[in-house]
Order: structure tokens, then sequence, then C-alpha cells
């Protein structure tokens, strides 16, 4: 039996980045042999093993033969007699297909973390295991598929485009894209489950540079068959008074990245994403103006929701920011009447966090334009300022006064308004 350490704790290591797992294969052995050295088996489509201490996933070595569309449509082979090689050939990218050698790492199967994922120790042990030329690509900044088998697995497409959104100095190989387009045109893209894309779009997120994920999911077409919607943006022009970028496919891109670097969280960056839906459905005779793009963001991201299957808690936030992000942007020149009303369609007083978050995403789309990422957003602190003079109304005693003299729930309701309006007033 040999252990090796296997993907991205190995990719990573050799980066000089954090390690967050560690995932080991097995070569040489029987899942019987595993179990009776303490090992819990959790695989439910190949042998997955838990180890009984660390808790790390070890798989048996393993390859696969693709028999359907999809990446579920594989028949896979797992034995003793199935070498490392074998192994790291039905991986992704070379980058990923590197392994070390654990008997360098300790002795009886204890491996100290320091030993494991020091470089220098697998460089002086001879440790590396490294077949397809992983270290090259990773010196060169360079995504490459490993054999053809790349193109069995739609969701590798995916996680292309996920890693380049992490590691934004890397390009994609000219060989592996013309592959990525081939799956696409194939429809290979189109066998991807809901659940799979929902996963691989929000990690792609809430990296640091979301926007590379899209831009490879458009340069090898997958964009426009996943969420064609946003696809649609790029060549939309915008007004350049507004939007000194023009292009809204280029504006969403640098809403994307601002959103990263205020660190926003994911319905945050989600809502991000979606905001503008509406311009790329402009009629011609209107651009470069899109008149009332917000409603029709709002209905088109519907559909998307639905599709994908995405949290309540991101569809809310997001068809907020897709129906008021314009209004907001104005919120400046309202007053204290008009900036209630807009705190009330927001949901602001029930959900005050929340609404925090759609201010956020205002602010990714205002300073994420050309030349104007570091202006600053007056209207995101003024309305929270109008929001914490509403709130300091008492509507319970308002509500319990005016029961006491027959009013109805509406009537108690507009009494209610009225009074934050005048909160607000004062206020400002």
């Amino acid at each position: 039996m040999q252990i090796y350490m296997v993907g991205g704790a190995v990719r990573d290591a050799l980066l000089g980045l954090p390690v967050k797992d560690r995932d080991w294969v097995v070569v040489g052995a029987t899942p019987e042999a595993l179990v009776a050295q303490g090992f819990l088996p959790v695989g439910k489509d190949f042998p997955v093993f838990l180890h009984p201490q660390t808790k790390e996933e070890y798989a048996l070595a393993r390859t696969e033969r693709k028999t359907a569309p999809g990446y579920h449509g594989f028949c896979v082979h797992a034995a003793p007699d199935v070498t490392l090689e074998e192994d790291l050939a039905r991986r992704d990218l070379t980058i990923n297909s590197i392994a070390v050698s654990a008997h360098s790492m300790g002795a009886r199967g204890r491996f100290d973390t320091e030993i494991a994922l020091n470089p220098a120790a697998w460089q002086a042990a001879d440790a590396l295991v490294d077949p397809f030329g992983g270290q090259q690509d990773l010196e060169h900044k360079v995504f490459r598929h490993v054999t053809a088998a790349f193109r069995e697995d739609p969701v590798r497409i995916l996680r292309v485009a996920r890693l380049a959104a992490r590691f934004c100095d890397f390009t994609v190989a000219p060989d592996t894209l013309q592959l990525m387009q081939e799956m696409v045109q194939e429809g290979e893209a189109d066998h991807l489950v809901a659940e799979r894309v929902w996963q691989e779009l929000a990690k792609g997120l809430m990296e640091n540079t979301p926007s590379r994920m899209l831009e490879v999911l458009r340069d090898c077409g997958a964009l426009a068959r996943l969420l064609p919607e946003v696809n649609q943006l790029w060549g939309v022009p915008q007004r350049a008074d507004y939007h000194p970028e023009i292009d809204t496919g280029a504006h969403l891109l640098l809403v994307l990245d601002m959103s990263a670097r205020l660190q926003a969280s994911l319905p945050v960056r989600l809502a991000c994403l979606f905001h503008d839906l509406g311009k790329g459905t402009t009629p011609p005779d209107m651009l470069p103006r899109h008149i009332g793009h917000e409603e029709r963001s709002a209905r088109l991201l519907k559909g998307i929701c639905e599709r994908l299957r995405l949290p309540t808690e991101c569809r809310e936030l997001a068809d907020v920011v897709a129906r008021e992000h314009g209004n907001i942007h104005r919120s400046g020149e309202l007053g204290p009447a008009a900036l209630v009303r807009l705190l009330e369609r927001c949901d602001a007083f029930r959900k005050p966090q929340r609404f925090g978050e759609v201010l956020l995403a205002c602010e990714c789309d205002a300073r994420g334009r050309l030349g104007l990422s570091e202006s600053p957003y007056p209207q995101g602190p003024r309305l929270l300022d109008a929001l914490t003079a509403a709130q300091s109304i008492a509507t319970h005693l308002i509500a319990t006064t005016a029961m006491a003299t027959g009013a109805s729930g509406k009537n108690i309701g507009e009494l209610i308004h009225l009074a934050r309006v005048e909160a607000v007033r004062a206020s400002l």
C-alpha cells in the first residue's frame, strides 16, 4: 500500500499559499484493507474513506470511463492494480495532477503537518510525482488539461473558470480553451444540473477576482448556455456620462470586482451579478438610455432564480437591488416622504441588516465604473441615517392610541408612515 497527497493541497503548497484541506489517494489497496486499519467508508460512487484520527479523505486510486452525457455518466474502476499515474491522468488540470509520497512525511501514517506542507522537504526527499508537467505550468501560470478525457466532465469548465477567479494572473492554455469550446458546442454544458452550476458559481463569486470567472465562461461559450441573460449584456452601450466604460458587460465585471474588494457577502455579490439584467433587453431605438430596466431586471432575475434554485436569502436581496438600485442612486434628490416610501419598498424596517447589504451592492454598482472606483457613495450613509430616524418613533404607542379611537389597520399604517416622514424630515 502506498499513500500520496494529491490535488489542490499540493498545488497551493507549491504556490506558497495556505492549505485548507488535504486529499489523499491510496495505491495498491482494497476497501477491506483500509477498513481493517480503522478507516470509515463514506464514498457512494467510488471508494472514499475517512482517516480514523484526522478525518481527512482517502480515496482508492481509480480510473473513470465515460458512459453517458453529463457529469454523472461515468463508470469508475478502483482496484489494487490501478497505478498512481493512471489516477492522476483522470484529473482535470496538470496543476492539480501533482502528488507527494506520504512515506517521506512521517512514520506509520502519522504525517507531521509541517513536513506534509513543506515543498522544500518534498524536493529533498524526492517525493514529488509530476508525470504531466504540473510544476512547469504552475511556474508559467497556465491552466492546461491533463488528457483529452477532460472533455468527458462538463463540470470542469466551471472549475477552470472558478480557478481563474482565484488565480487571476493565470491564463487558459489555447488547446484547453479550444477543448472547452468544443464541449460547449457539443452540448456537454447543457447537461449540468442546477445545483452544481450554483455551487461552482457561488465559489467563483467569492474569489478575489470574480470577473475572471465570467471572462473564461464567455471565452468558451458556456456563459451563453448557463446564464444567457448575463451574456447578452456585452455589446450593449450605456450613457458615457454615467458609465465611462460604456459597455454594460464591462461595467458588470468592474462591479463584481468591487464587491470582492469591499469583501461583500455572497448574496451581495450575486445581487451585483444580476442587478442590470434588463439592460440586455433594452430596445435598440432607446439606447444608450435604459428606461425601465430595473423592472425588466427583476423579471429576468425571477427566471434565473427558479432555473438555478437559488437560496431564498440570495433571491430576495437580488430582487430588491434589481428593482431599487436606480432609486437608491438618486436618493440624494429625494425628500422625506419619498425616502420613507423607498425604505418601505426595500422592507428596511423589518430587515435593516439586509437593507445594509442592499446599500453595499448599490455602492459596488456606483463605484464599479471606469475611473470612479475611489468615489464616495453618500447615498448609503444618508439612507441609513433616515432609517435610524424613522425607526426612532414609537410605533407601538401610535398603534395603541389609534386603536383606542377605533382606527382600522390601514389607518394605523398611514399614521405610522406619516410619523416616520416627520422623523426623517427633522433629521435632514
